[in-house]
């Protein structure tokens, strides 16, 4: 990719269930809008749990049925370059907020925000972890994850076409 305009790092604790669909669902959006030229997406994880695997099963089963392929993700721990190369580092939750905003260099903490600031209509203040429930728990972090990234994409096409 050519120089991209803006670039989004989406974050959970493993990178293999929020962060991944997070990054599934927002380059579908960037594809439907023409914009993946102009906008970089990724996904990590504050731990390493699960260095080059891919997402969750769960999470890619349920994300299939709504027309999101994940398979080709493959899950990675955050490093400190993602600070400087990213200009917005999207948090499911304050635990991984805390976590990032810990480990981030003074000079771009304001680039640390939460996912669930994006919604819309929904009143979650954060994107729950689905790892240790069932199957509502996936569909859930999807419905919450789908209606972020409309908000999340009227504020990417504003940085990009400033």
């Amino acid at each position: 990719m050519n120089d991209p305009k803006y670039r989004i790092l989406f974050v959970c604790m493993g990178n293999i269930c929020r962060s991944p669909t997070a990054e599934a669902i927002f380059y579908r959006k960037l594809a439907d809008r023409e914009l993946l030229q102009k906008v970089k997406i990724d996904s990590a994880g504050t731990h390493n749990f699960h260095p080059d695997a891919p997402p969750d099963e769960r999470s890619q089963m349920h994300a299939l049925k709504r027309g999101y392929d994940m398979s080709h993700l493959r899950a990675r721990q955050i490093v400190d370059s993602d600070f400087e190369e990213f200009d917005l580092l999207l948090t499911m939750d304050w635990d991984n907020r805390a976590l990032l905003e810990e480990r981030c260099p003074p000079q771009h903490l304001q680039k640390v925000r939460g996912l669930a600031e994006f919604l819309q209509t929904s009143q979650a203040s954060v994107i729950p972890d689905p790892y240790y429930g069932g199957d509502q728990g996936f569909e859930q972090v999807l419905d919450l994850i789908e209606e972020a990234s409309e908000g999340l994409m009227k504020f990417t096409i504003q940085k990009v076409q400033a």
